[in-house]
């Protein structure tokens, strides 16, 4: 492990993004004192450049969507993981080499098992983007084989439908305003605001879904997660499964194990609270 390094992460926009709070945090924990986690604002067209040019300072970059999948053509080798999924949320650079990995994927099963899902019996997938993707992986890691997945355009889920083809797993493509089967575990990669209708169904006499993860980590929690605490299920946040991909980035980019976990999360619990409090504004 080098004495001092670089590391971003990369999106548009980025402004708003959390993970520099993650990965500062990691490095004062660790005693990296020479190191640096910035945010850069960066669009698919800049993408190339910006790889480019990286210097031998550089150790890793964290990716955003849409970047995930355009980052594969530029990449020097890329795990089988992130191929099969589709997308890589990671750059490491090593030995003069652009390597990709996808930790969204290890990081949700860790977010799931955290809170003890680690073997749903079947599960319900909203959206078709590149996190819907990792979800299937991530779903295949706990044993299942197949699994539903609501859309609002079947049309535009052909990414999907080829990543669950190289990962083997069957998918019920469904409408996105389909009922959400009793039991499964109902993963939500939607934007804030768009599963909302879900949490009104949750608030009905019949049973609701035994787990819910929901990727939005702001504000939280979200109606949807809200609801499905109130029902009795087990809610995961965005803010796990961000801490645990983060957690698995640190490691790659510094080489160390294991990542300090407690050290991350509080500091991004604390970063969550003050922004909140900015939002609410001054009390009355």
């Amino acid at each position: 492990m080098p004495g001092s390094g670089r590391a971003a992460v990369l999106g548009s926009p980025i402004a708003h993004s959390l993970s520099p709070v993650l990965h500062t945090a990691a490095y004062a924990a660790l005693g990296l004192a020479g190191w640096s986690y910035t945010a850069i604002e960066c669009d698919e067209a800049g993408l190339p450049a910006l790889l480019g040019s990286r210097g031998a300072e550089w150790t890793g970059l964290s990716l955003t969507m849409p970047l995930k999948r355009a980052v594969l053509p530029l990449l020097d080798r890329t795990e089988p993981l992130a191929v099969a999924v589709g997308g890589a949320n990671t750059v490491v650079f090593e030995g003069g080499a652009r390597h990709g990995y996808n930790t969204d994927v290890p990081g949700m099963v860790a977010a799931l098992a955290e809170a003890g899902v680690t073997a749903p019996a079947r599960a319900t997938i909203l959206g078709a983007g590149a996190t819907a993707c990792a979800a299937l992986a991530a779903l295949r890691e706990t044993g299942l084989t197949s699994t539903v997945v609501l859309v609002r355009d079947q049309a535009r889920a052909g990414d999907l439908l080829a990543a669950a083809d190289r990962l083997g797993v069957a998918v019920d493509l469904r409408p996105f305003d389909s009922g959400v089967r009793d039991g499964d575990l109902l993963v939500s990669t939607v934007p804030a605001g768009a599963a909302d209708f879900y949490a009104e169904r949750l608030g009905g006499p019949r049973p609701g879904p035994a787990a819910v993860l929901d990727v939005v980590y702001a504000p939280w929690p979200t109606p949807l997660a809200q609801a499905a605490a109130t029902s009795g299920a087990v809610v995961v946040s965005g803010f796990d499964l961000l801490l645990h991909q983060a957690a698995r980035q640190v490691e790659l980019m510094t080489g160390v194990k294991p990542a300090p976990l407690a050290a991350m999360r509080a500091a991004g619990q604390d970063e969550l609270t003050r922004r909140a409090a900015c939002t609410a504004g001054p009390a009355a």
